[in-house]
């Protein structure tokens, strides 16, 4: 498995998740620097949950994945390769990954796509809970724009991830991510349950 694809609206605590397996010896970490990472003092503590790279239209990586189904695998692969430079399964972290669940799906089958839902007032409302527009990483400005935009990016954003929802395997906490996705636990790692954060995560 050379990717795992995250897939997830603004605000559905889709990082958490990803923080969650980005510390496996499995995965490739070349892309963290301190750019890019994210911290704000209202949300976990102050504890960074950004971290690595972030692909979407207007932001460092993934400028034209709006039309992501219209490139070549030899094209997105590129893309996807850019932040990395080691060795280890590549997180491919993008919001508009829920407008292309099919295609990834078709063209990288042996990897896993990391589904994360929560309902468009929750996501909303947590993304500004976490700086919204003040995020410094990644840069949602030239994108989403404004917050009535942010809203209705997030409501199809949901809404195009749902036909594949049911086709994806319930995770309960972190442990059983790393089960399904065959990637080793990190000896510091210290179970999240999902549930009791408000978040749903399913593996399709």
């Amino acid at each position: 498995m050379k990717y795992i694809f995250m897939a997830g609206a603004p605000g559905s605590k889709w990082s958490s998740v990803a923080k969650n397996i980005y510390y496996s010896p499995d995965v490739d970490r070349s892309d963290d620097s301190s750019q890019r990472s994210y911290a704000h003092d209202r949300a976990y503590a102050g504890s960074p949950m950004h971290i690595g790279s972030y692909f979407d239209p207007g932001m460092e990586f993934g400028k034209n994945f709006d039309y992501l189904d219209q490139l070549t695998v030899a094209e997105c692969e590129a893309e996807f390769d850019r932040p990395f430079s080691g060795t280890g399964v590549r997180i491919i972290k993008s919001h508009v990954f829920m407008h292309h669940i099919g295609f990834l799906k078709a063209n990288w089958p042996d990897c896993s796509i990391i589904l994360v839902h929560r309902g468009d007032d929750a996501c909303l409302g947590w993304w500004i809970r976490c700086g919204g527009f003040d995020i410094t990483y990644p840069d949602y400005r030239p994108y989403y724009k404004d917050i009535e935009t942010m809203y209705q990016h997030i409501i199809k954003q949901n809404a195009d991830m749902r036909p594949y929802w049911d086709l994806a395997g319930f995770v309960n906490d972190s442990h059983e991510l790393y089960r399904q996705l065959g990637i080793q636990i990190p000896d510091t790692n210290s179970q999240q349950v999902y549930v009791d954060h408000k978040i749903r995560v399913k593996v399709y």
